[in-house]
């Protein structure tokens, strides 16, 4: 029995060297009962105490011992199997809390709070310093500003200075107390450079951007439609009283006083609408706008469509926008000089007046002026548009003022046309230069990308493209009459003449004109505008033209300035059928 007592080995410390369970402040009964249940009494019997069993048994008076020993080895191995379980339990705990704050120091950005944190302590105690210097320097100086008094030996004179260093010093500190703040903000910083964030390209945004700025630009735009409905006499009775008005307060000099007090009473008419009383005063009457349609309520077409909508109001008010802006800089910089002259000595003239004649009677002149030009020339030359283009100067000035693309376009055609001159020299007077057609009239060349106009659609040389399609309009021609790929459906331009419609088609076999097509407009049965794919947005991008000849209808596809091409050929094929017409006999 005493070699078996010493084979039992124990692993771990003492049991001594721990605490007891209910003086152990990390565990609980819970906790116990629960690794009780998790871990069985199992007792573990080694290899040499399987072998000493039959030993065991033989030996009779080795009974008592063995039977008081066994009990005192289940104990022990049930203390080191209770002790093991709470280390494992501690050492769990301890792994899954590291485990959850290195995720909490993942996802809070602590080291980036504490850096500003720390800044913002720096500028504290810098700002605590620079005050602490600042009355340190006020209290210093106080007292060299104060006169020097003798000293006097009586103690009660030196009492008196301290009393009245310390009186000075408590002003100065309330003084600084009291306007210390509005001090601090004249003293001079380095700018700081904010770099503004730009928003991503949106459709949304920029549908919402649109009707922001055309919900901002309605009062101005009401303003101006008010004033033109003045000028203009829509309402008589109205333009008669602000005339009257007008030309008695410019008679008596009240003009800025009585555009002063329209302000004022146009504001406190504002204040009475913010207030909600319903005032609706217009010399023009509102023009109602069509409800907007919901978004849910939109297809995937029509959503796109308005996206295009947007878009095309976009691009046509930054064209408007660039025209004025374009214009008033030409004006300035002499780009025209016979209408910048015309600045030139209205502003000399201006600036004369203002330096010889008093001001009462300059604004006297100036509101007269202004009033009969508002009321009534406006009115005079509105209504004759032959006289406003002879006399009219500031519409003749405007209107004549040139955009910078349009000097681009002209300086193109000033270059073709001396490139044209020279070439015309040095024939002497012979044919046009192959690629060239010539108009009688004008004295201009048309041609196409293979040659002169007429001879490639075998036309006589009066014919020529219009005006509005000198480029002509990129197209394909969808023929449904043809079953092969290469005739069903052709690329190339479409022009129109003054009696035909002509396609150039852009095959390889550019020497063959088989392929390009010539449609007399008087033979033409039916135009009308067609969209090819139904499944595409909008309105469509094709002209259907049908003709005698033609079982199916002839479409011009893809084509970019579809509504410009079709106006310009429906106006030439009504002019055509109209002369046409009255040509014919029958009438």
């Amino acid at each position: 029995m005493r070699k078996r007592l010493d084979k039992i080995r124990f692993r771990g410390h003492r049991r001594d060297e721990f605490l007891d369970q209910p003086e152990s402040p990390n565990t609980s009964d819970t906790e116990c009962s629960e690794e009780v249940q998790m871990k069985p009494q199992i007792p573990v019997r080694e290899p040499e105490e399987q072998r000493e069993v039959d030993g065991e048994q033989q030996s009779d008076a080795q009974a008592g011992l063995g039977s008081f020993s066994a009990p005192l080895q289940d104990d022990s191995r049930t203390d080191l199997n209770e002790v093991k379980g709470h280390l494992e339990i501690a050492l769990l705990e301890k792994h899954f809390l590291q485990e959850e704050l290195r995720k909490l120091k993942e996802e809070s950005n602590v080291d980036a709070l504490k850096q500003e944190l720390e800044k913002e302590r720096c500028r504290r105690i810098d700002l605590e310093q620079k005050v602490n210097d600042a009355l340190k320097s006020r209290l210093e100086d106080s007292p060299s500003r104060t006169p020097k008094t003798p000293p006097s030996p009586s103690p009660a004179g030196s009492s008196t200075d301290k009393q009245d260093d310390s009186l000075s010093n408590n002003f100065l500190k309330r003084l600084y107390e009291r306007f210390g703040v509005h001090i601090e903000d004249f003293r001079f910083q380095p700018e700081e450079n904010t770099v503004e964030t730009e928003e991503p390209l949106s459709a949304r945004r920029l549908t919402e951007n649109m009707r922001r700025l055309k919900r901002g630009f309605r009062p101005v735009t009401n303003f101006m439609r008010n004033l033109s409905a003045l000028s203009s006499w829509y309402s008589v009775y109205t333009s008669a009283i602000a005339f009257i008005v007008y030309m008695y307060a410019a008679w008596r000099g009240w003009v800025i006083p009585m555009f002063l007090f329209l302000a004022i009473l146009r504001l406190s008419l504002n204040y009475l609408i913010a207030k909600g009383w319903r005032i609706q005063w217009s010399i023009v009457p509102d023009i109602s706008e069509p409800p907007e349609p919901s978004k849910e309520d939109l297809t995937v077409s029509e959503k796109f469509q308005l996206v295009l909508d947007v878009a095309q109001r976009a691009q046509n008010l930054f064209g408007k926008m660039a025209n004025i802006l374009e214009k008033i800089k030409n004006l300035f910089m002499w780009v025209r000089p016979e209408l910048t002259q015309k600045l030139y000595v209205g502003l000399w003239v201006a600036f004369i007046s203002s330096c010889l004649l008093p001001y009462k009677l300059l604004g006297f002149i100036i509101g007269v002026y202004a009033g009969i030009k508002f009321f009534i020339i406006d009115f005079i030359l509105k209504s004759c548009p032959k006289l406003r283009q002879r006399f009219d100067t500031p519409y003749i000035i405007w209107t004549n003022l040139p955009t910078d693309l349009q000097l681009k376009e002209r300086s193109h055609t000033t270059v073709s046309r001396r490139v044209q001159a020279v070439g015309s020299r040095g024939n002497l007077g012979a044919a046009a230069p192959p690629g060239l057609n010539r108009d009688e009239d004008g004295g201009r060349y048309y041609s196409t990308k293979r040659g002169a106009f007429h001879e490639v659609f075998n036309l006589s040389e009066s014919e020529h493209p219009l005006a509005e399609c000198v480029n002509g309009w990129r197209c394909c021609l969808i023929n449904r009459d043809k079953k092969t790929p290469s005739d069903y459906i052709r690329h190339g331009v479409l022009y129109v003449t003054e009696n035909y419609l002509c396609f150039e088609s852009s095959s390889s076999r550019s020497g063959s004109t088989k392929r390009n097509k010539v449609i007399k407009l008087t033979e033409i049965k039916d135009i009308q505008k067609y969209k090819v794919l139904s499944v595409l947005p909008g309105s469509g991008m094709g002209i259907s033209i049908a003709t005698p000849t033609t079982q199916k209808p002839m479409v011009f596809g893809a084509m970019i300035h579809r509504d410009e091409a079709f106006d310009a050929i429906y106006s030439q094929y009504r002019k055509m059928m109209v002369i046409a017409t009255a040509a014919s006999p029958e009438t």
